[in-house]
């Protein structure tokens, strides 16, 4: 097929998505828009649905596992839903009389999303019922290894939408297979670009031309200091580091544990299924884990089983171990450890103190995964907001397991995305979880009330009681 045709295709779609937009905003209220929003979520919350396409997700892409790709698109699609269940995306949205302001929600129109194979159903699905909830049609460019996924549920949406009477053409995909130059011409001809996955994909976006919202790279630290309640800390590390095997940005890369509890948090992880390695064996792992300078298809997001033996450590590690921490001290480009690893294992690094935890962190962040996130286990949390007022990072998690806290939980309050944004540390222009409320455009009216300026001795009596005139 000509690179000429591609581009056609792609047009094709994008001028389909345009119409069904319009359509859909001409005839828009908070109804119906709330009504899309509820069809996406039901085609892929619906069980049978959600475990077929967890399977498929699994089993063509290699990565992960069904159970806990069944419980993230549950969970993720419910908590979003909830997010946007009061949500205003229609028509007027505030009415502020003392500073004569009428805001009025407006849909953007046709949203392009890149989204990347390590969660090929829970992502597009999320941004879909961003999208539509804001009157907006959306055409997804899932990575190679997710089209057949994707494929089955646009499938299960459009047989939702035909239930209510939505257009299908509102929610579609770049025609299979997937290329660059494919998913460039829909970068170019959108009018509003989310990507998740590469930072090649986000540069890319960003340069296309059209206005785009790209996600850094997690590479997520955490701290154990002395005041930590470590049965806890280790609980909530283990069940975050195994889940969906690791696919998350989110999920502990690094640990730095202070020399008070070191010891003691050894242990702890041995109880959870954490296997200690000790710094001699470094080259091992690391000879094993990338190939070629890539991490190793054998070892990313594989069961714990599989990435045992793909790091041939069968024989040096208990029968029960759920994950491998390695220790090390080492940061930067030529200690590969201490950068982002999409696999059950953790680099374990030990600190005297929580000052040089910190002074470690940031080291870490400045060497890879800047914005994105970082944790603590504590009980102190005047350090939690030490470390929000010193370190390049857009979120500070305390006592949580990461990779469920960071994105949005039931018992915290962010927003629940599978897109962080990561400020200008991470290069990129949101700095929150990314949400429903970038998916609108806002348009103000504007009137005139009492006027409102102040003398010059209202600014400046304390500056000029310092300073002088």
């Amino acid at each position: 097929m000509s690179l000429e045709t591609d581009i056609t295709d792609v047009d094709q779609i994008i001028s389909r998505a345009r119409a069904a937009q319009a359509e859909f905003e001409k005839n828009g209220s908070q109804e119906l828009y709330d009504k899309a929003a509820q069809a996406v979520g039901w085609a892929i919350m619906e069980p049978a649905r959600n475990k077929e396409l967890a399977e498929l997700a699994v089993s063509s892409t290699g990565l992960g596992n069904v159970a806990d790709k069944i419980t993230k698109n549950h969970r993720k699609t419910l908590g979003l839903l909830r997010d946007v269940a009061t949500a205003k995306t229609f028509g007027v949205i505030e009415e502020d009389s003392e500073k004569g302001l009428t805001k009025i929600a407006r849909a953007i129109g046709v949203v392009g999303a890149v989204v990347p194979s390590t969660n090929p159903i829970a992502t597009p699905a999320n941004n879909i019922i961003n999208a539509v909830k804001c009157g907006n049609a959306i055409v997804l460019s899932p990575s190679p290894k997710g089209v057949v996924g994707c494929e089955r549920l646009l499938g299960y949406i459009h047989a939702e939408f035909e239930k209510v009477g939505i257009n299908p053409d509102l929610v579609q995909m770049v025609p299979a297979p997937g290329t660059k130059d494919k998913t460039q011409r829909m970068l170019e001809e959108t009018d509003l670009v989310i990507v998740t996955g590469s930072q090649n994909n986000v540069r890319r976006a960003y340069t296309s031309g059209t206005p785009a919202i790209g996600v850094g790279a997690g590479n997520v630290t955490v701290i154990i200091d002395e005041t930590a309640d470590l049965t806890a800390a280790v609980q909530k590390v283990a069940a975050s580091k195994t889940f969906d095997n690791a696919t998350s940005c989110s999920s502990e890369n690094s640990l730095i544990v202070v020399d008070a509890i070191y010891d003691d948090f050894i242990a702890e992880l041995a109880k959870a299924g954490g296997a200690t390695l000790p710094s001699d064996m470094e080259t091992h792992v690391v000879d094993r884990l990338w190939q070629k300078g890539h991490l190793s298809r054998h070892v990313i997001a594989q069961d714990a089983d599989v990435l045992i033996k793909a790091l041939e450590l069968t024989d040096r590690v208990p029968a029960d171990t759920k994950f491998i921490c390695i220790e090390t001290q080492g940061i930067g480009e030529d200690h590969p450890l201490s950068g982002e690893k999409l696999s059950r294992v953790i680099a374990l690094y030990r600190a005297k103190d929580f000052n040089q935890a910190k002074e470690t962190a940031a080291k870490m962040l400045s060497h890879y995964g800047a914005g994105h996130s970082i944790g603590i286990h504590t009980n102190d949390d005047d350090r939690a907001k030490m470390m929000g007022m010193t370190l390049p990072t857009c979120r500070v998690i305390v006592n949580q397991a990461h990779c469920f806290a960071t994105g949005g939980s039931f018992n915290n309050g962010m927003p629940f995305s599978l897109s962080m944004g990561c400020g200008s540390w991470g290069g990129n222009s949101i700095d929150d979880n990314l949400h429903w409320k970038h998916f609108l455009n806002i348009t103000k009216i504007v009137r005139e009330i009492p006027n409102v300026e102040p003398a010059l001795e209202d600014i400046f009596a304390g500056y000029w009681g310092v300073a002088g005139k």
